[in-house]
């Protein structure tokens, strides 16, 4: 009998020690990692990730979990939430925690471990390599293909238009090709780190553009284009609704503001090097001014008042992170053979006003100032706008003057004075970016040109439309915004 009793006992033994190698391997009798045999239900071309991350009927941040089968987010796991209650009414049984990026199948609530889902988590989470970084401007560009079978190619990818949200996109357009800007932002790593007090949410800002670099340069997209969905959220939130996806703005004040923004939430102060973004765009100019004496005094009392302190040239220096150019005005009236002709300036008569000789004047409600304004240090890379809208009373003009412009090797060492060129050295630049408005000032549309730097060509984008172009096609635009990038040596 003792013989008898003893056997049970050995065999609950071997029962309960399981291996702990077969624990881990996925299998249909596993309790911990069961093979799921829904997986073929995953319906790729539904999934979207672009937008918010909130639940479809709580509209809840906390615990949020697509549905591979049908692309909505729902909240919860556990029994009488929404996503178990969804898994069981459409049979739809495989989810994804958008928080964790981990997959499980409901209602049965385990969790799947499969390779053949990493595409998927790439495509919530891009995430790139030093190397691979090194390599998007240097190794001739892959073209890559879509769940659906569209060609596309990484950087070059169209941005949707929301309703009125073109202002906004090219600017993206146009940072996401300014190099150092670019591989900051595709690797988390270097900004997750920056120390920042308990309940600063501005810091939303730097990781939706982040996430958003990242999806542009995605070679996995599952869609040959990328919603900037909650990138213009955090944008109308932090900027205190100014700059709205409803109505159309200006580029340029989103740029300055933007830049501004993402300097400060990137814990930048007032040191060149505080932030990528002060590293990359920002100069050093001088601003000598001087006062002018009301006109209608005579030449002994105008003599007397230059004599004193208040009418001495007065010399500030300030940094800048964009060159205002100001375009001559159109003339008034057609030529001898009754056609308006478009009015014609060549860039560098448009940079002559930092060359530290040319003089502006600029009117007050009481005083004439007479500026002059010379360039002391050129940054990485220059933002050039072209001020095309003056606001007068009644309306606002546009001044429709086709800006000349060379493509490549434009020598802003014309504006330096002679030591600073000499310190300076190199002050060749390449376009990479340009934006064009069109139509009317108030309504009208805007594009944005690119270099794509690793294979040589020029493309136009305009929201999803992405069209090669020849860089001849580009000067004959209404430039009005260009960033420039200094030649290598």
């Amino acid at each position: 009998m003792g013989g008898n009793g003893d056997e049970p006992v050995e065999k609950k033994t071997k029962m309960e020690v399981p291996n702990d190698d077969e624990l881990e391997t996925p299998s249909a009798f596993n309790p911990k990692y069961r093979v799921c045999p829904y997986l073929d239900t995953i319906n790729r071309p539904l999934l979207d990730f672009d937008f918010e991350k909130l639940c479809s009927i709580s509209l809840t941040r906390i615990n949020v979990y697509a549905c591979l089968v049908c692309g909505k987010y729902f909240q919860g796991r556990g029994t009488n939430t929404h996503a178990y209650t969804h898994s069981v009414a459409e049979a739809h049984h495989v989810f994804l925690n958008l928080q964790t990026l981990r997959f499980y199948c409901l209602p049965d609530n385990y969790e799947i471990i499969d390779s053949s889902l990493d595409d998927i988590k790439f495509v919530l989470n891009p995430t790139f390599s030093q190397t691979d970084i090194n390599n998007l401007d240097k190794a001739d560009p892959k073209y890559s293909r879509t769940v659906d079978g569209t060609l596309y190619l990484p950087g070059v990818v169209g941005l949707n238009n929301i309703k009125a949200n073109d202002y906004c996109n090219v600017v993206l357009h146009a940072l996401s090709h300014v190099g150092p800007l670019r591989n900051y932002f595709l690797r988390e790593q270097r900004y997750a780190k920056i120390k920042r007090p308990p309940g600063d949410s501005i810091f939303n800002l730097v990781q939706r553009f982040g996430e958003l670099m990242r999806k542009i340069w995605n070679p996995r997209n599952f869609k040959a284009h990328v919603s900037p969905h909650e990138m213009l959220q955090a944008v109308v939130l932090w900027s205190n609704k100014r700059f709205q996806i409803t109505e159309q703005g200006d580029p340029i004040d989103f740029l300055s503001w933007f830049l501004h923004t993402l300097h400060r939430a990137l814990k930048g102060n007032k040191k060149p090097d505080s932030s990528v973004i002060y590293k990359t765009f920002l100069g050093e100019m001088k601003i000598f001014t001087r006062k002018i004496p009301p006109v209608e005094l005579d030449d002994t009392q105008k003599s007397l008042l230059l004599a004193t302190e208040e009418y001495q040239e007065k010399c500030e220096t300030t940094n800048f992170l964009y060159l205002t150019c100001d375009l001559p005005p159109p003339p008034l009236f057609t030529d001898e053979f009754r056609e308006n002709i478009i009015p014609q300036v060549n860039l560098y008569q448009l940079l002559a006003k930092f060359n530290g000789q040319t003089e502006k004047e600029y009117k007050t409600y009481k005083d004439n100032f007479l500026k002059r304004f010379e360039v002391s240090r050129l940054p990485h890379f220059i933002i050039l706008y072209i001020k095309r809208f003056t606001k007068n009373t009644f309306f606002l003009e546009k001044n429709p003057t086709i800006v000349n412009f060379p493509i490549k090797n434009v020598d802003f060492g014309d504006i330096l004075s002679i030591q600073n060129r000499e310190k300076f050295g190199n002050c060749k630049y390449n376009l990479v970016a340009n934006i064009v408005h069109d139509g009317e000032p108030n309504k009208g549309t805007y594009r944005a040109h690119m270099l794509h730097k690793a294979n040589g060509q020029w493309y136009e984008m305009q929201d999803l439309h992405v069209t090669e172009i020849l860089p001849q096609m580009i000067t004959l635009t209404e430039s009005y915004i260009q960033i420039y990038e200094r030649c290598a040596d």
